[in-house]
């Protein structure tokens, strides 16, 4: 029996945001087969740093993880595109800090996770959808210096991917600019439960990006 824990922040800790409909533990436990269990600990607000903390809570029968963490930390960092910069060289600094500081703390957090010795899928962090245009396209390109670390970090490990930026690509996807709607949601818990259902690899790293239909 499958018991899939979902681990960091408000991808998967979305209730405060669907009003009455399910949160994604909710659509996820719906679309598992009984008696597979769905568990979460990821936390609405949550960095990556505290996936760690996560981890003690897993309990003892869990068989897969699952990880979305990154989009916070981005909105800490974001006030590096307000600086301004004498030079698109100058611009592109101040960014590979931000990566290089990231990349950092996801990998940390990936080796704790890989202690726990499961099955493991990563999530990337999805495009905002900001209302203001620019806003939105600043805000895309730079997310892909994060998810680039993101992806590069799994398929070091031989770890899955599920990449939100291509299943949550439509504006219903969304509660508000950064939070998965119930849409968005459903379309999640069904690349969770197609990552679950899948056999694993010795060492390769799978992609799941598309929602099953039927």
């Amino acid at each position: 029996m499958a018991h899939v824990v979902l681990l960091g922040d408000s991808v998967f800790d979305n209730a405060a945001y669907v009003g009455v409909g399910p949160e994604v533990v909710q659509q996820l436990r719906s679309a598992l087969p009984d008696p597979w269990q769905a568990t979460r600990l990821a936390v609405d607000g949550n960095v990556t740093a505290d996936v760690r903390r996560q981890l003690g809570g897993i309990p003892p029968n869990t068989t897969h993880l699952v990880v979305s963490v990154g989009g916070n930390d981005a909105l800490r960092a974001s006030g590096v595109l307000e600086r301004t910069a004498r030079s698109v060289a100058d611009a592109l600094g101040l960014l590979a800090e931000v990566r290089e500081r990231f990349q950092a703390e996801y990998a940390a957090m990936l080796d704790a996770v890989r202690s726990v010795a499961r099955p493991t899928a990563l999530c990337t962090i999805y495009d905002p959808r900001y209302p203001d245009p620019q806003r939105r396209l600043l805000a895309s390109t730079a997310l892909t210096l994060l998810n680039d670390v993101i992806t590069r970090e799994a398929f070091a490990r031989g770890l899955d991917i599920l990449d939100l930026r291509v299943l949550c690509s439509e504006n219903a996807d969304f509660a508000n600019p950064i939070e998965p709607s119930v849409q968005g949601g459903r379309k999640i818990a069904e690349a969770i439960r197609a990552f679950v259902e899948a056999q694993p690899e010795q060492r390769d790293s799978r992609v799941f990006a598309r929602v099953r239909q039927g």
